[in-house]
């Protein structure tokens, strides 16, 4: 399928780096659906300035009903199914080392929320679209991840924990779902300059990547964006289960 003719989901969609995944799939042609939580003038903002091609939907993805909800808010709007998903909403969290919970002290409420953020929120949008993506016979899930698997460089336990965990989720679900013509694939990023997450991360740490990359520089969002693209195209039809590291060659493992 062309990206012009995607109907995609972008959990988080109203800001940070979800907000320039919306618009590197609005420029390509595709009818994007915004879904947010909190986020509500922003994600109203980005859709009408978009145009007709974009929806903006309240839902909270750790609960089903809502993303049911959501789901069906789209197919009225636009008459059709979702053929691609992008799980990209994160339960709130700051990427700031001297502020992190260290070993001896973080609780398991850390933990549970983030994995209630990416794990829950990403099975509920799969099983919510999964009905219009068999009929379809074709669809596109991309999961976004985080390059501290490969270099824990700061040990931000919880959050770590839990893309871990859907990194493993997605690829037990391209097995299960690879003969029904869908593909998961999940896209891992390090730190990105700059999203709200990482506002509070100190210059000298953004220096300190930039100097230790091929490209000498820190990925942008919207550079992590267009990769999101690729997954999503029909270049990417033969690929799923698989991990790509978006960071200038940071990882390289």
């Amino acid at each position: 399928m062309q990206l012009s003719h995607h109907l995609v989901l972008v959990t988080g969609g109203a800001r940070g780096l979800g907000e320039h995944l919306v618009r590197a799939f609005a420029r390509e042609g595709a009818q994007v659906i915004i879904n947010y939580l909190h986020s509500a003038d922003a994600a109203e903002s980005l859709a009408g300035g978009l145009g007709a091609n974009a929806l903006a939907v309240r839902a909270d993805v750790t609960d089903r009903a809502e993303v049911n909800a959501l789901i069906a808010a789209a197919r009225h709007h636009f008459g059709r199914e979702v053929s691609c998903v992008v799980n990209n909403a994160l339960a709130a969290f700051s990427f700031n080392g001297d502020a992190r919970a260290p070993a001896d002290s973080i609780d398991w409420q850390a933990f549970s929320a983030q994995f209630d953020g990416s794990v829950r929120g990403a099975l509920n949008t799969v099983q919510a679209t999964l009905p219009g993506m068999r009929a379809q016979g074709f669809g596109r899930i991309i999961n976004i991840g985080t390059n501290l698997f490969q270099n824990p460089v700061v040990p931000y336990h919880d959050y770590t924990a839990a893309k871990a965990a859907l990194l493993s989720l997605t690829r037990t679900l391209a097995g299960d779902l690879g003969p029904h013509g869908i593909t998961v694939n999940m896209l891992s990023g390090g730190l990105l300059r700059t999203t709200d997450a990482s506002a509070a991360t100190p210059a000298a740490v953004f220096d300190y990547i930039a100097a230790n990359t091929p490209l000498r520089s820190v990925t942008t969002p919207a550079e992590f964006a267009d990769a999101a693209l690729f997954f999503a195209s029909p270049w990417a039809r033969a690929i799923t289960g698989q991990n790509l590291v978006v960071d200038g060659g940071l990882v390289r493992d």
